[in-house]
């Protein structure tokens, strides 16, 4: 098989590719004990090891696996116990998931436009910000937002990511939330975390997963004399054993994507009109970001890499102004809640009605690296885009 063609199959991004059945050591312990509900056992449940290891890997004083991302911003948001119709102050440009879980927790998404990073801008938000969700997109650190209360990090495609003083991302804020969906660094096809170091705020969020109550293992179903109604998010113990495998790797992984990353960027074409937007030294440098002189030039690049099985994606679909969830205020329910409880008028900040943004958003193209392969396949397939590229 070609190096293009293999490039052109490696839709399994990051993680996917340390997928290994001669790996998968705690997934064997887990049929093995033959129990896949992390509650049923006195021991250290799958469960339980995932979300010591990933404190101790993250800095985090606390952490709770779920099944996705989006369930951990809720159970972040919940933790927080707002009012109905609360603002929650989020990124314009992002997954639609962020506004989803805001929208379900009964409060009501601002979006904040962006920077030039395409991260939330957060000289946008009002001096009284209560809660604020700033997403880390591409592996980009974000810039944070001072004096924020309850500022919740969506670290969901940067995992790994540091800030200029060491921390992990995730760490800064009042919590921060992960993702394992299949496209993410470490994947279990779907699943999640959340993170704080802030105890009430786990004990929270912990009592809220697991339909109210504080759960004490091996002794299922037991109730706490001072449970609320919450929600089934518990994790399994096979989705937490093939997360354990993965972040066995999350190392090995980000080292990769800095070697190919040094590489392109000693590499690649030096193109005014195709710029290759430089990373700071703790992104998670998940792929090659370009700012083309415009859209034309853009879509021509996009054509010509696709046409050579090279994967690249653009960022268009993240800009939520232009979502039918947030245009048209769209509600399962039958009175538009939680939408009946905002206010007439524009909710969403920008200095100029986000067409900068557009303009960013028009002229980038995303080109994924692929820290699996050895130097050598890295260099080669680094000189197949640059070949591409100068095509153009």
């Amino acid at each position: 098989m070609t190096l293009d063609k293999r490039l052109g199959q490696r839709f399994l991004p990051y993680g996917a590719n340390w997928l290994d059945w001669s790996d998968m050591t705690e997934l064997r312990e887990v049929i093995d004990h033959r129990v896949l509900f992390r509650y049923q056992t006195e021991t250290e449940s799958m469960a339980s090891r995932l979300e010591r290891v990933t404190c101790e890997r993250l800095g985090a004083a606390h952490t709770l696996a779920v099944h996705n991302c989006t369930e951990a911003l809720r159970l972040a948001l919940i933790a927080t116990r707002p009012r109905i119709g609360d603002r929650v102050y989020m990124p314009a440009v992002t997954f639609v998931a962020v506004a989803g879980a805001v929208l379900s927790c009964g409060l009501i998404p601002v979006l904040v436009d962006a920077d030039d990073s395409l991260s939330l801008d957060p000289t946008l938000l009002p001096a009284d910000a209560e809660r604020v969700i700033v997403a880390h997109m591409e592996g980009t650190v974000a810039t944070l937002p001072e004096g924020v209360p309850y500022l919740i990090e969506d670290c969901a495609q940067s995992l790994g990511a540091r800030f200029p003083d060491g921390r992990s991302v995730g760490t800064a804020g009042y919590a921060g939330t992960f993702s394992f969906h299949h496209n993410k660094i470490l994947t279990s096809g779907e699943g999640g975390l959340v993170i704080s170091n802030d105890e009430q705020a786990w004990a929270a969020m912990r009592r809220y997963h697991d339909h109210g109550s504080a759960r004490v293992p091996g002794r299922y179903p037991t109730w706490n004399e001072d449970a609320h109604y919450g929600e089934n998010f518990v994790t399994g113990e096979q989705v937490a054993a093939v997360q354990c495998q993965q972040f066995r790797h999350l190392d090995e992984l980000l080292e990769g994507l800095e070697r190919m990353y040094a590489i392109a960027m000693r590499d690649l074409p030096d193109r005014a009109d195709l710029e290759v937007r430089p990373r700071a030294a703790g992104d998670a440098k998940v792929s090659l970001r370009f700012r083309c002189r415009d859209r034309a030039l853009r879509d021509a690049a996009v054509a010509a890499l696709t046409a050579e099985g090279i994967a690249n994606w653009t960022l268009n679909k993240y800009l939520l102004p232009e979502h039918p969830v947030l245009t048209g205020r769209r509600s399962i329910y039958a009175d538009g809640f939680p939408w009946n409880f905002a206010p007439e008028g524009s909710l969403m900040l920008s200095h100029d009605g986000f067409a900068r943004t557009r303009d960013r958003l028009d002229r980038t193209l995303c080109v994924p690296l692929a820290p699996e392969l050895p130097e050598a396949e890295q260099v080669a397939a680094v000189k197949a885009i640059r070949r591409v590229l100068e095509a153009v």
